[in-house]
């Protein structure tokens, strides 16, 4: 038996709000309390000085795609390129730097360059130089700009739904390209992305990662070779496989085939609204003849959550433009029927109760209705969503506006009237889409464009930590948080200044009042820094430490 204990700091628990203290015991946490009862832990094989530092539940990002994340982190990332110009010349000296193998990069986004146009493919040749594969995405992961090269290299290509000999590939030329594209990367560029990245996610305080992988060839062998690989770092990884099914014998063999713990995630209902491929009820105010793309049906929908279902297995499906998310609502609908007819022949529980029992999820849900809400409600559907997506591209200027003119764009990202509902919410980046920075998400998540729409600090906060753990399925009420008897995930941070987050009344039910036993949190409001994480701890293992316990850089 080995203990730590972590004094003379800040702790956020339910437990105690006034807490300083926390005791980890074989990597459970075994006490928390204040300075003056410290001695009530006996023996501690190890004591800590936290100077200060705030000990929070650690961080579950309730949607990534590590390998697309990793390279982007430690390749060519466009996300910051300021015109097309810039984002060609850095493709060019990306490629001069790495002048072998497939090329891939991330991030491009025309919407917020002077040009407003993505490159043509006859300049992303001459960027890349002859006879060179690249393949570069949108920073939406929807469509993306390929060389001729690697056009080439897909014959099928020019037969299939989105593909242009000009312009970026959408739509099932782009998921037949990128699948290509993939399968092309070594073995060891594939390692390295992903280390890359779950270390990055370990210095941010996240002890979890959802992964949402391709349901294809690909990234079935993508997402085994992280899952084999995750212990390697110590970040958890969760994953989430893309194949949706008709009947629930199909789903035992799809896990054990990649490890996977359920089959959701990206299992694509539309697309994106910085493609145009978001599916919508009305055109697109910047392109009146485009209404996106839906690529399952309801019923198709319908079928799969019966399946998983009935296999004891959660479900989850991406859906953002309104006709995508409403179809997912009515699917809902349709599938608490057919499982009332299986309780009425084997006297189970009601549809809807079956259905909440499996905490299925829908990823990013950016225009729900109010009957779509009302629906997820119901049937205790789990709703994953990206706050940074408002952060980036919300407001009257922002790519929302661009898209669905200013009207419509105020009603994306809903998240005050989920919660207000009673959906409950996971906060997630969809790296390599947005950043991996939880403290971003939870400020975002608060400070959203539209006002009334966003969550409290304490909501927010609590659907990046303890959400993503029920958007898993973990129903505990000790999971995701520090109180004794839970897994010692955790993050230690330096902070400035802790507050007592303040209700907004349209969203919460909860007092400020110390006696409330509300724990303090960073100020989340003007002049917010992001706050440091010096240390990460998964299930009582180190996997981050910036000098708090003897490591360096970040290593434990």
């Amino acid at each position: 038996m080995s203990t730590i204990l972590f004094r003379n700091g800040r702790v956020h628990t339910p437990a105690d709000p006034e807490a300083t203290a926390l005791a980890v015991t074989d990597g459970v946490v075994s006490w928390v309390g204040g300075e003056h009862a410290v001695s009530v832990v006996t023996d501690p094989d190890r004591v800590v000085d936290l100077d200060g530092a705030l000990v929070i539940p650690g961080f579950v990002d309730a949607h990534v795609h590590t390998t697309d994340a990793g390279l982007a982190l430690s390749g060519l990332d466009l996300t910051d390129a300021p015109s097309l110009s810039a984002a060609l010349d850095a493709v060019a000296a990306h490629a001069r730097r790495h002048p072998s193998g497939v090329l891939w990069g991330h991030g491009w986004d025309e919407t917020r360059w002077p040009e407003g146009r993505p490159p043509t493919r006859a300049e992303f040749d001459r960027a890349v130089g002859p006879d060179r594969a690249a393949f570069v995405t949108r920073i939406d992961v929807h469509s993306a700009v390929i060389s001729s090269t690697l056009a080439a290299a897909v014959p099928e290509g020019p037969g299939l739904d989105g593909w242009s000999e000009a312009a970026p590939v959408r739509r099932a030329a782009h998921a037949a390209v990128r699948a290509f594209a993939r399968t092309a990367l070594p073995p060891k560029q594939r390692s390295a992305a992903q280390a890359a990245f779950l270390r990055h996610c370990a210095a941010q305080g996240i002890v979890e990662v959802h992964e949402c992988a391709a349901g294809d060839a690909a990234g079935r062998a993508d997402l085994s070779a992280l899952l084999t690989a995750q212990s390697d770092i110590g970040v958890a990884v969760r994953g989430y496989l893309a194949a949706p099914i008709t009947d629930p014998a199909q789903a035992p063999a799809l896990l054990a085939d990649t490890g996977a713990a359920a089959l959701g995630g990206d299992l694509v209902v539309d697309g994106a609204l910085g493609s145009r491929t978001a599916a919508l009820s009305s055109p697109y105010a910047d392109d009146p003849g485009t209404y996106g793309s839906r690529y399952l049906t309801t019923e198709q929908i319908t079928d799969h959550l019966v399946a998983c279902t009935r296999a004891g297995v959660q479900a989850g499906f991406h859906a953002i433009g309104d006709d995508a998310v409403s179809a997912v609502a009515e699917a809902f609908r349709h599938a608490a029927e057919r499982l009332d007819r299986d309780a009425r022949g084997d006297g189970g529980p009601p549809g809807t109760v079956r259905l909440a029992a499996r905490a299925h999820r829908v990823e990013h849900a950016e225009m729900p209705d109010a009957a779509a809400i009302d629906t997820f409600f119901r049937c205790g559907v789990i709703a994953s969503v990206q706050p940074l997506f408002d952060a980036r591209w919300g407001g009257r200027d922002g790519m929302y506006a661009q898209r669905l003119g200013a009207g419509r764009a105020a009603g994306l990202n809903p998240f005050a009237a989920l919660a207000k509902a009673g959906v409950g919410l996971a906060l997630g980046s969809d790296a390599p889409v947005t950043p991996a920075r939880p403290w971003l998400a939870v400020r975002a998540a608060v400070a959203h464009h539209t006002a009334g729409a966003g969550l409290s600090p304490r909501a927010a906060f609590t659907a990046h930590t303890r959400g993503g753990h029920r958007a898993a399925g973990r129903l505990d009420r000790a999971v995701g948080t520090l109180t004794p008897g839970a897994t010692a995930s955790l993050a230690v941070v330096r902070a400035g200044a802790l507050v007592r987050p303040q209700a907004d009344s349209s969203v919460q039910r909860w007092s400020t009042d110390p006696r409330s036993r509300i724990p303090l949190l960073p100020d989340l409001g003007d002049g917010f820094v992001e706050p440091e994480t010096v240390l990460t701890m998964v299930a009582g293992r180190v996997v981050h430490d910036r000098g708090l316990l003897g490591g360096a850089d970040g290593a434990p």
